[in-house]
């Protein structure tokens, strides 16, 4: 198998906008196919590509949320964890069968799902604790 290296020496591919309802679409249909011998090598290959290179995106996406994050964080300790598992995964060669799209996908899952949580986390107001938890003034 060939493939064509892409020449980005500003990293100018990361800033791209994430398509994410397509790939969505395409995820849930990776992981419902009920008679994967009906599935081609060949398109095994093109989707695994595919479901790769945006979870690349994801994950440089989730990269820069989780830098902004306290050290300390716990959301920082877990979104690193699904990064380095995300790099450890992604490093791996593109097979054309049904296991290695259907794990792409389901890693592709697992950093939009790490990502919302993130956004959700930065979106929602610092809440002050309840009055009984207050010092009490002295």
């Amino acid at each position: 198998m060939t493939h064509t290296v892409l020449y980005d020496p500003y990293g100018r591919i990361e800033d791209l906008p994430l398509d994410r309802e397509p790939h969505e679409k395409l995820l849930r249909a990776v992981l419902a196919w009920a008679e994967p011998g009906s599935i081609r090598p060949t398109d095994c290959a093109q989707i695994a590509l595919q479901l790769t290179g945006h979870a690349r995106l994801v994950a440089a996406a989730l990269r820069l949320q989780t830098s902004s994050l306290p050290a300390e964080s716990g959301r920082r300790a877990l979104a690193e964890a699904i990064l380095g598992e995300a790099a450890r995964r992604l490093s791996g060669p593109v097979q054309d069968t049904v296991q290695c799209c259907q794990n792409r996908a389901r890693l592709l899952r697992a950093l939009y799902e790490r990502l919302d949580r993130l956004h959700g986390a930065a979106s929602a107001p610092v809440q002050a604790p309840p009055s009984e938890l207050r010092a009490a003034p002295q």
